[in-house]
């Protein structure tokens, strides 16, 4: 069984649920899903710094050339 068709079966599942039975089931899915949420974030590597360094230094000699984040959708 392929993970998109066990997704679908589970929301089906879900789906055909009475209302009273979905707070049960939450903190379950809550737990399950828990490590989904908060992934490992590694040290950066020594390629990664360099990167990083080498774009603030473009930023540094011409900041009108990046976007801001809040300006990207």
């Amino acid at each position: 069984m392929t993970t998109a068709v066990l997704r679908k079966e589970i929301h089906s599942i879900i789906d055909a649920m009475p209302d009273r039975s979905l707070p049960a089931l939450k903190p379950l899915l809550t737990f399950i899903a828990d490590d989904h949420w908060k992934p490992v974030i590694e040290p950066a590597n020594a390629k990664e710094i360099k990167m990083v360094n080498e774009r603030m230094k473009d930023y540094d000699k011409d900041p009108s050339s990046f976007i801001p984040l809040k300006n990207i959708k």
